[in-house]
């Protein structure tokens, strides 16, 4: 194992914070996989889920078991873990330019489509690793001007030639669910079994710019682009990634943790990331995948108490009551009903909502939405 501190670019003057990453295994030799946890830093689950997948990967990496690489980044932003305002953590926007610090990464297909256009030809593992080629050039020669971008860059040359990314985040009050492309969704389907995903969200594209779909985006848009020019040239997809939400923000416990580490480490043996004396058993989903454009987003229609009438996880019909908006001045009662038919994967952890402020997530299997998926 071999630990290595990034610094980070200095804000100001007699300040700088570092970005720390585990390495194991033997880079190039092999799959590598790239796993960081909470990047919105007040979702810690994911931090102690890799506290206890370290201690795996360090026994496996003494023993010789580590067949490709394994890069492990437990703390991926220590910008957003400084923060907090009145004893409250603000770890989801950046505080100087209220930007999220999982939204806004470059557009790599874009960025490498000039360099990599006459360069690719019928090998499909040449295209992939000229690909990589231009994408380690264009993050190297990138030179960010803030704190925020010099972690977006950080993060982005440790993951950018990962076979597999996995970023470790949680909702407010939750069950295990899992987002990731429709690209990357043959390749992934094992983990979410291993996980025991009671909902899994797929979508070509969800918008934003996420850190997950940065990487595996830019594949997907590569070949979409070759084709639309008549290249012929083969490319596969040639990084997967994934945005696995651990429950909820208080699910932090070490039986959970531990759990959900050796989830992680049965998928890296299944993966044939690390050597085996028996091939994990495949675990039986628990759900279906279900497109991302058919969760529902409730809201309350007025400000007032929240008052839940189910729990996360509970299936849903249409017409379902989920929660009740109460207005104790105005004694009025509002109910929101489920919409869509499906599992309540998330819901606030407040008990308070403004107008308008979203209250919980149901997981259905029509899509209705297009346009930006994800919530800021």
């Amino acid at each position: 194992m071999q630990r290595i501190d990034h610094p980070l670019l200095s804000p100001s003057l007699g300040s700088r914070k570092t970005l720390t990453s585990f390495h194991f295994g033997t880079a190039g030799h092999g799959p590598k996989v790239y796993i960081q946890a909470s990047l919105h830093a007040e979702e810690l689950p994911g931090m102690l889920v890799a506290h206890h997948l370290r201690a795996l990967l360090e026994a496996a990496d003494a023993a010789g078991h580590i067949l490709g690489e394994v890069i492990l980044v437990p703390v991926a932003n220590p910008i957003g873990l400084a923060q907090r305002v009145d004893h409250k953590a603000m770890g989801r926007f950046e505080l100087d330019s209220s930007e999220n610090f999982n939204r806004h990464y470059p557009d790599l297909a874009k960025a490498v489509w000039p360099a990599v256009q006459d360069a690719l030809g019928n090998d499909p593992q040449a295209n992939v690793a000229a690909v990589r080629h231009a994408m380690g050039r264009y993050l190297r020669d990138w030179m960010p001007d803030t704190e925020l971008q010099s972690l977006r860059r950080t993060l982005l040359l440790l993951a950018y030639d990962a076979d597999c990314m996995l970023d470790l985040h949680c909702d407010c009050e939750a069950v295990m669910h899992f987002y990731t492309e429709e690209a990357c969704w043959p390749q992934l389907e094992p983990l979410t079994r291993f996980l025991q995903c009671q909902a899994i969200l797929l979508a070509k594209n969800s918008g934003s710019g996420p850190i997950d779909e940065c990487l595996s985006g830019a594949w997907w848009r590569l070949a979409d682009t070759l084709a639309a020019n008549a290249n012929p040239a083969p490319l596969p997809q040639g990084c997967c990634s994934t945005t696995i939400e651990l429950r909820g923000e208080a699910d932090v416990s070490h039986a959970l943790a531990q759990t959900d580490a050796q989830a992680l480490y049965a998928w890296l043996q299944h993966a044939q990331v690390i050597a085996g004396t028996q091939a994990p058993q495949l675990p039986v989903p628990l759900c279906q995948a279900t497109p991302l454009a058919g969760s529902e987003t409730l809201h309350a229609p007025a400000p007032g108490i929240v008052v839940f009438a189910v729990q996360v996880g509970q299936r849903l019909q249409v017409g379902d009551l989920v929660a009740e908006v109460i207005d104790p001045l105005a004694n009025q009662t509002h109910r929101i009903v489920a919409g869509v038919a499906g599992i309540l994967y998330a819901r606030i952890r407040e008990r308070y909502a403004t107008s308008g402020a979203e209250l919980g997530k149901i997981a259905g299997a029509t899509a209705f939405r297009t346009g930006e998926l994800l919530g800021a």
